[in-house]
């Protein structure tokens, strides 16, 4: 359920209700009755490996779909606390959401959900985001290669060629510890009842060990020219990286990765100027080069983080105005209303931020 609330009656309801957002009050009548934020409720639930959930989710109005190999912020509650991951549909953009979650050893948040989660159960959500994407001039020979839980964007742009009719190859191959562990099992095998699709299945646990080599992909047709898409872990990427570049194949090749690469070195004699205006606490600072976050707390606010105890995506604020870095990658971003990461984007200029 959702209710829409005009924007100015809603500005008047917040500024009464201050400091609580409306949809702080909302959720205690119904949380799936929201104004701004973005939730799911868990409609199906499905366990169908003894390591992995799918969840089904059906989202408030404010879900605007995802682009098949994006990911989205899952949040939920536990004892008390709100944790923050990162998963990807695997399904074709559609009003519900797919997410087959896997329980890695030590994973806190997918292990919760592996045991605990049921249907009528309410999620936070953030929009879909991420480069790793089905391009929109469709590849005429497409090539798809995971490795465990990094299948569900890959199998979200298999499905989606299909769907679309698309008549060009597809080979789809998969990496698992055994054939017990292949969550999607039941849909490749439905995915190659198609004439121009190709399913291969591989096990890397037991004495065959049977990990990527070039020859899992030596007898694809037009290989040179496919466009080649890999998630997985990081041995599996470099492998099918490294593959790529020695062949010298002219097909594009498309990477998700799971970890971040290392920062960049700043410059400590690069000219430091603007200011950080936080929107919401009505507060302001001289920029000082740090990351917002950082100029953040040293402005005496607390915004919502777990960087620091490994939980990335969680200290996400939209930024209204102005330019930001990634000190990661050095790119700069000039875009007005969009959601940054705090930990990792340093103002160039002034930057008004929602904090």
């Amino acid at each position: 359920m959702s209710i829409r609330i005009p924007a100015f009656v809603g500005t008047i309801i917040e500024s009464a209700l201050s400091p609580h957002p409306v949809d702080r009050y909302l959720e205690l009548v119904d949380p799936m009755t929201t104004w701004r934020d973005l939730r799911a409720q868990v409609i199906a639930v499905d366990r169908p490996t003894s390591r992995t959930v799918r969840l089904t989710l059906r989202p408030t109005r404010q879900w605007k779909g995802h682009t098949p190999g994006q990911y989205v912020q899952l949040s939920t509650v536990i004892d008390g606390v709100r944790h923050t991951r990162c998963f990807s549909p695997a399904n074709t953009p559609a009003d519900d959401i797919e997410l087959t979650i896997t329980a890695h050893d030590g994973g806190f948040v997918s292990s919760h959900l592996r045991e605990h989660a049921h249907v009528g159960m309410v999620v936070g959500l953030e929009q879909a985001a991420g480069d790793f994407v089905l391009p929109d001039d469709r590849p005429r020979t497409a090539v798809f290669v995971s490795g465990g839980s990094g299948i569900t964007p890959v199998l979200s742009m298999a499905r989606t060629l299909v769907a679309e009719g698309h008549r060009g190859q597809i080979v789809f191959v998969h990496y698992a510890r055994t054939p017990d562990d292949v969550a999607y099992r039941t849909e490749l095998t439905e995915l190659a009842r198609a004439d121009n699709v190709d399913v291969r299945l591989h096990y890397t646990r037991g004495p065959a060990g049977d990990h990527f080599t070039d020859d899992h992909l030596a007898d694809v047709a037009d290989i040179d020219d496919a466009d080649l898409f890999v998630c997985g872990p990081a041995a599996l990427m470099d492998a099918v990286a490294n593959h790529h570049g020695s062949r010298g194949l002219r097909g594009r090749l498309h990477q998700e990765a799971f970890t971040l690469a290392a920062p960049l070195t700043v410059d400590p004699d690069a000219p430091v100027e603007g200011s950080l205006t936080f929107l919401r606490s009505g507060r302001s600072a001289t920029n000082d080069g740090r990351t917002i976050l950082d100029q953040a707390e040293s402005a005496g606010l607390t915004p919502e983080s777990g960087c620091r105890m490994g939980i990335c995506f969680s200290c996400t604020a939209i930024k209204k105005s102005g330019c930001t870095r990634n000190v990661l990658t050095g790119e700069t971003d000039t875009e007005t209303d969009t959601q940054i990461q705090l930990c990792i984007n340093a103002p160039v200029g002034d930057v008004e931020i929602e904090v």
